[in-house]
């Protein structure tokens, strides 16, 4: 048996959806399609990639090694199906943690509206630019300024922060909580994409220790298992819901800079119309 796109759609969609339920809803297939479909995944690898239970999904240590392949693999793919379409006339906006939270459906809906002759295509990628530089997109959602001058910048919004704890952490009791109160436990922190830095905490109350992650998946599973917190920004809180973990808004903390980036030598199609359109969300 050979692995199939299918397949990987439905792992990936599972993990980020939390259970098979709703990711039959989000690909547009049953319930009993998406077993099939990680069960001939599994067959096919020769690994267990998902932990179930009747309440919950969680992806094994090769589930979360292969959900990054999967990851990179449908995002080829869809290049590869771009590039073949002529004239398509589609605008990549690529990020590299989440797109736009709680507004990414109003997001897709009014650019429908706003460019109906350009197809948007929402990118992960996991670089400092989020698919820029890289190639892999036209313009970026980046919550963080990047160390390179190849890029224009405009701020389009902010978002509060919250922290990301297991729903078994003592913080979980708690309808907010301070920057004080989470260093007290390790914090999960990914130097290269992540919103939150060490500098976020006054000088002499930085947490005790940190344990760094390499993308969104590995801090969410991290977290999830109980051994570190992380701080992050509204729209993680949004976009990424899992088993054994929830968040709680950071009362103390600043909010984090939304921005829309681009080249400076080729920026995209209908850029200030997007602009409009993104500042719109947020304001």
């Amino acid at each position: 048996m050979e692995v199939e796109l299918r397949h990987l759609r439905s792992l990936v969609s599972v993990i980020d959806t939390g259970t098979f339920t709703d990711a039959g809803i989000e690909l547009g297939i049953s319930q009993t399609a998406v077993s099939r479909n990680i069960a001939a995944l599994e067959s096919a690898l020769g690994v267990r990639l998902l932990h179930r239970t009747t309440r919950s999904v969680s992806p094994t240590p090769a589930g979360e090694r292969v959900l990054r392949h999967a990851r990179r693999a449908l995002a080829v793919v869809a290049d590869l199906r771009q590039e073949a379409l002529d004239g398509a006339g589609s605008i990549r906006v690529g990020y590299a943690w989440s797109a736009l939270g709680k507004q990414t459906l109003e997001f897709q809906r009014q650019w429908a509206v706003a460019l109906p002759h350009h197809e948007l295509r929402l990118t992960r990628t996991n670089t400092p630019t989020a698919g820029l530089l890289e190639g892999t997109s036209d313009l970026a959602i980046l919550r963080r300024v990047p160390e390179t001058t190849r890029l224009e910048m405009v701020l389009i919004g902010v978002e509060k922060r919250y922290c990301a704890i297991s729903v078994d952490d003592s913080l979980a009791t708690k309808r907010t909580v301070t920057l004080a109160q989470v260093a007290t436990a390790p914090l999960a922190i990914d130097d290269r994409t992540g919103s939150t830095r060490l500098d976020l905490w006054p000088d002499g109350s930085h947490p005790h220790r940190t344990i760094p992650t390499s993308d969104v998946d590995d801090w969410l599973t991290l977290i999830s298992s109980g051994k570190a917190r992380g701080v992050t920004a509204e729209s993680t809180a949004h976009q990424y819901r899992r088993q054994g973990l929830t968040y709680r808004a950071v009362r103390d903390a600043p909010p984090v800079p939304v921005y829309a980036a681009w080249t400076k030598k080729d920026p995209p199609a209908r850029l200030q119309d997007i602009i409009a359109l993104l500042a719109g969300l947020y304001r």
